[in-house]
């Protein structure tokens, strides 16, 4: 059955937070690290999406508890997997990979545990950034912006691209603060799907 069948026959239940789980289980800078971030400058702890590819286990073990505590749709662990995000980390260049990893092991959850009679979904997490189009970050400068519209709308986009890619059932813009970012969010959805 599709979400968009069944969302109208019934009231569907979203996953809870990612951030609060993976702070359960007290990583250190080695986990987000891995062997393929050893040599990126500066802190990765805190970066939840990276988990994505140096410990897939956990995020795997998070969806599985949210669909065993009866969860109809899991969020993927991509809130911050947008270029402009992942840049204060230096691993912008990453970000297909961590959108299709996000997808793809939220997929395998959903499928492992989807029946006939309560099938699941997952839901690509699209988040805020750190970056925000509508105000300046310099009080001397109010026109100054610190990204424009459509570097916004391209982040976007490219994330987008690779949760569907993965196999995530539908987008999920989120916690957006900045009403103008969530413009550009609306926008890439609607380019992705004006090339689909």
């Amino acid at each position: 059955m599709k979400l968009e069948d069944l969302v109208r026959r019934r009231i569907l239940i979203l996953d809870g937070a990612m951030g609060t789980m993976i702070q359960r289980y007290n990583l250190t800078e080695a986990d987000f690290r891995g062997e393929r971030f050893k040599e990126i400058p500066g802190l990765l702890k805190g970066n939840n999406d990276l988990l994505c590819l140096t410990r897939p286990d956990i995020v795997s073990d998070i969806h599985h508890k949210y669909l065993a505590a009866g969860a109809d749709i899991i969020e993927t662990n991509s809130f911050n997997a947008t270029r402009i995000s992942q840049a204060d980390y230096h691993v912008e260049h990453c970000v297909r990979d961590i959108n299709l990893a996000a997808a793809r092991l939220a997929r395998q959850a959903a499928d492992a545990c989807s029946t006939a009679e309560k099938p699941r979904f997952v839901a690509g997490s699209v988040g805020p950034t750190n970056k925000t189009c509508s105000m300046s970050p310099d009080v001397n400068n109010p026109a100054h912006r610190a990204l424009t519209f459509d570097d916004l709308a391209d982040a976007y986009r490219e994330q987008m691209t690779a949760l569907l890619e993965g196999g995530v059932d539908a987008l999920l813009i989120e916690t957006i603060f900045d009403t103008l970012n969530a413009k550009a969010a609306f926008y890439a959805c609607l380019l992705y799907t004006s090339d689909a």
